[in-house]
């Protein structure tokens, strides 16, 4: 998958600038660590995590970290994307359920990737980064890719169907090894050792299109420049999508979101989340909150509004630094102890409208909460209208229920993205006190 078109334009913040650090989280950062994380990306309808700390499976949320050892499942009308750092994408229809029991670094520095479909659909788009490994496993079977592939899996009570739409792929089973190649199907009998058949053409899924348009996406808002701003690619789509960079003297090129102005700072809307192996760590509710919330740093500006400067590596799980933050700033704070999650709703929220909710109110400092990837056009023009009146209403263009915040034909407060209020146990935001903010959104 192409990479983002963003020039590194860092400059030293000024002598004076202040720099705070989000504080250390319950488990010591793992610099040295074989450990990984990987990026739920996407999240419609009813998608479920289980986070492997005995708690079973929990409501699932955007950009929530996908660690080793983690089960993601999908219900009715759930559907979901993982991003992998060098863009690859594994996307999972309704009724599907998915583990990572492999997420890991060599000491060379490639990275080995281990997804197993025991149930549903799922769709990969490998975008084959040298050294690394990938394998996908159902049934008794081993795909491995080395080069790029777009493929689609689907595992029926006594089929499994693997459909290659570009590449090739490998498989090694009990009835030995195959090579599937480009615009053909291999059937594999689970009743009869796994006995495959090969042929030369593609049937045709529901969810084809669905997945196409996802594609579409990540290929529209990316480039083929080769240039980046971080180690990875992951996240880099949503970041040319719902923002965008400017130069700032003394502070070099930085990102800021849409529909941000003087009122708005960087962790409005999100959770402490807890993943095993790494404690408590930020979590964002905006739909481009995954790169900004795991390297550069967030910097006050002089013009009294927040931006993100790229730069420096991948930092994991730990947030970015705080540069020059304003009199009286309050930095989060993550919980002392537990293994749950805790929601901060600070923001405004988006409202759907029209007599067929295809339209939304989008109001100032709302950042892009709630809009789908790709569902409201020009949203640089609609920024700029909504920083003047204080609203806009867009049109919304192809949302699937649950995208974004969207849940059965209407907006619920405290749902944004897959986050749901009623799981707050409680929450201090920046700069306030618990007291009102525990157990709800913001209405």
């Amino acid at each position: 998958m192409s990479k983002l078109n963003i020039r590194l334009l860092m400059h030293a913040a000024a002598a004076s600038s202040l720099i705070f650090a989000i504080p250390s989280f319950t488990v010591p950062a793992i610099a040295d660590s074989q450990v990984r994380m990987v990026r739920l990306s996407e999240v419609q309808g009813d998608v479920q995590v289980d986070r492997n700390t005995g708690q079973g499976y929990e409501k699932a949320f955007l950009n929530l970290p996908i660690t080793r050892g983690v089960k993601l499942r999908t219900r009715n009308e759930g559907r979901a994307e993982v991003e992998f750092e060098d863009g690859s994408t594994l996307r999972v229809t309704p009724n599907t359920l998915i583990e990572f029991p492999q997420l890991s670094l060599r000491d060379s520095g490639a990275k080995v990737s281990t997804v197993h479909l025991q149930e549903g659909t799922a769709y990969l788009n490998f975008a084959g980064a040298k050294d690394d490994e990938f394998a996908l496993t159902f049934a008794h079977e081993k795909l491995t890719l080395a080069h790029s592939a777009h493929l689609r899996i689907e595992m029926a009570d006594v089929t499994a169907t693997l459909a290659v739409f570009s590449g090739d792929a490998q498989i090694a089973g009990d009835s030995g090894t195959i090579a599937v190649s480009k615009n053909h199907t291999a059937t594999f009998d689970l009743t009869d050792d796994d006995r495959h058949t090969l042929a030369k053409d593609l049937e045709p899924d529901p969810f084809d299109a669905w997945d196409k348009e996802q594609n579409q996406y990540h290929e529209v808002y990316a480039s083929n420049s080769s240039s980046s701003y971080s180690p990875y690619a992951y996240g880099t789509s949503d970041l040319n999508y719902y923002g965008s960079f400017s130069n700032y003297p003394g502070y070099g090129s930085v990102w800021q979101p849409y529909f941000a102005g003087a009122g708005w700072d960087p962790f409005m809307n999100g959770a402490w989340a807890y993943a095993p192996g790494f404690g408590y760590g930020w979590v964002s509710a905006y739909p481009w909150g995954w790169t900004p919330y795991h390297s550069g740093n967030w910097v006050y500006l002089p013009t009294g509004a927040w931006g993100w400067q790229p730069g420096g590596s991948f930092i994991g799980w730990n947030a970015p630094r705080i540069i020059n933050s304003p009199t009286h700033y309050a930095l989060p704070q993550p919980p002392s102890s537990g293994q749950g999650t805790v929601i901060v709703n600070r923001g405004p929220l988006p409202i759907q409208t029209g007599r067929s909710f295809n339209k939304m109110e989008i109001t100032k400092n709302s950042a892009g909460l709630g809009i789908p990837r790709g569902g409201v056009k020009n949203l640089s023009q609609l920024s700029s209208t909504v920083q003047q009146q204080g609203f806009a209403t867009a049109k919304v263009h192809s949302a699937p229920i649950g995208v974004g915040g969207w849940h059965g034909g209407y907006y619920a407060p405290g749902q944004m993205g897959g986050w749901q209020s009623g799981s707050v146990a409680s929450a201090s935001p920046i700069g306030h006190s618990s007291a009102g903010h525990s157990g709800g959104g913001h209405h």
